[in-house]
């Protein structure tokens, strides 16, 4: 009788872990594009080639809504680049400040991480045919960012980094200040924060690099393509005819005069050559071509004016940008005789400037911006409206002596190389790896 009861006892047992067993077994097994799908149920998802170090890559087409808070008011499409290798892997975001073209960024390349790439709202692709301007705020577009992290952290487990250039690396700073825990470090590359509509600290930075040599050598220069107008004009009305390009919303006169005071802001930024300036007795195509090379006379085309309209409406009320000095060539303008970036920007809409706006993101940036790394360019005009992050503060500053907009890490001394590399380590852990950049 005994044996019975124990028998039947065992053979319960037996039911009952079974029964656990078939409850726990079935684990749905997912694959990541899968993932993805679940994440993002209404996103476009389109699988790309992939390169470099990447296992995967995917295009993503959200549907993002014009206010975060009143979902109501309609949505927009927004282009993402999502890069993979592995789920415990370093993730780099990238903050677009304009369009987004895919690409692997160098902070990706030296951990070998995973990496989204977010278009900025309202430019390239992800620009709406009719841009309701009041839904493109700095606010907005960090809470773009802010919603696509949250979402991917439940797929990718590891460090994350935010990082970009030049207005993305200004947008790296304030997605920085408004959402501090988003990532673990950040990395801006030539990110000015500016302090006006129109801020001076730019002119005064002109002013102040080169040699009194290379400075003469600029106003001659703005000086004799004003003096040679009607060759020059022919030139770029030449160029223009080659290149498709039409100039309606400036005329061809005035996008000259912009173009000759945009020159010295342009030939800092991207470290011109002084020697290369051409002469006051050089042939009209040398001047037009060398003022193509520094400033690009189809910066003013009708293409790029509506390409930018965006990003002028931007700086014009809450980011702020730089002004022009006429006195130079005062005497020599016909067109432009009160300079202003105002120009650019959309008409007949709201363009008061807000200027506390950037003011709030430089105060955390120097005060308590922790784990950002900042790279800059001595040239380049930006840097005269860099942050500088307070001594006690652990952040690193990298300037790169002679350096331009284009500044990279992979410019800088193997030596300050190293230094940056040692400060992300520390700031990573060892645990994570970093490959240095190949020269």
């Amino acid at each position: 009788m005994k044996l019975f009861k124990y028998t039947l006892f065992f053979i319960a047992l037996s039911f009952s872990v079974t029964s656990c067993r078939v409850q726990l077994e079935p684990i749905e097994i997912l694959t990541f594009q899968q993932k993805l799908e679940k994440l993002f149920p209404s996103a476009e998802i389109t699988k790309l080639e992939e390169k470099d170090h990447f296992l995967s890559e995917y295009q993503l087409i959200l549907n993002q809504p014009l206010d975060h808070k009143k979902p109501s008011k309609g949505s927009f499409k927004q282009y993402v680049y999502l890069s993979h290798i592995n789920e415990n892997s370093p993730t780099v975001i990238v903050t677009e400040g304009y369009n987004a073209n895919p690409r692997t960024y160098e902070l990706t390349k030296i951990l070998k991480g995973n990496q989204v790439q977010v278009e900025y709202r309202f430019y390239g692709k992800s620009r709406p045919d009719s841009i309701q301007w009041n839904y493109l705020k700095n606010d907005l577009a960090i809470e773009d960012y802010h919603k696509i992290v949250t979402k991917l952290k439940r797929i990718y487990t590891g460090k994350w980094l935010s990082t970009g250039i030049s207005k993305g690396g200004e947008t790296v700073l304030i997605y920085k200040s408004k959402y501090p825990w988003d990532v673990d470090i950040a990395v801006p590359y030539v990110a000015p924060l500016i302090n006006s509509q129109e801020d001076v600290r730019t002119q005064e930075h002109i002013n102040s690099v080169g040699s009194d040599d290379c400075k003469l050598k600029i106003k001659q220069f703005q000086r004799v393509v004003l003096k040679n107008r009607i060759g020059v004009l022919n030139e770029i009305e030449n160029y223009a005819a080659a290149k498709g390009m039409n100039f309606t919303e400036l005329s061809v006169d005035e996008a000259l005069e912009y173009a000759v005071l945009e020159f010295p802001f342009s030939f800092w930024q991207w470290g011109g050559d002084c020697n290369e300036i051409p002469s006051n007795t050089s042939q009209t195509i040398d001047l037009f071509n060398y003022l193509n090379k520094i400033v690009g006379i189809s910066f003013y085309n009708d293409q790029t004016y509506f390409d930018l309209l965006p990003s002028y409406y931007q700086h014009m009320t809450e980011l702020g940008y730089y002004g022009f000095d006429v006195e130079p060539v005062k005497d020599l303008l016909k067109v432009v005789l009160k300079p202003t970036n105002l120009r650019f920007a959309p008409k007949n809409i709201d363009l008061t400037y807000n200027p506390t706006y950037i003011n709030d993101v430089r105060d955390f940036a120097e005060n308590k911006g922790k784990k950002i790394l900042y790279i800059y360019g001595e040239f380049d005009t930006w840097g005269a409206c860099a942050p500088n992050p307070k001594p006690h503060v652990d952040a690193l500053k990298m300037i790169l002596k002679g350096g331009s907009h284009s500044t990279r890490i992979k410019d800088f001394s193997e030596s300050d190389q190293q230094i940056i590399y040692d400060k992300l380590q520390s700031w990573l852990g060892y645990s994570v790896k970093i490959y240095p950049l190949e020269k």
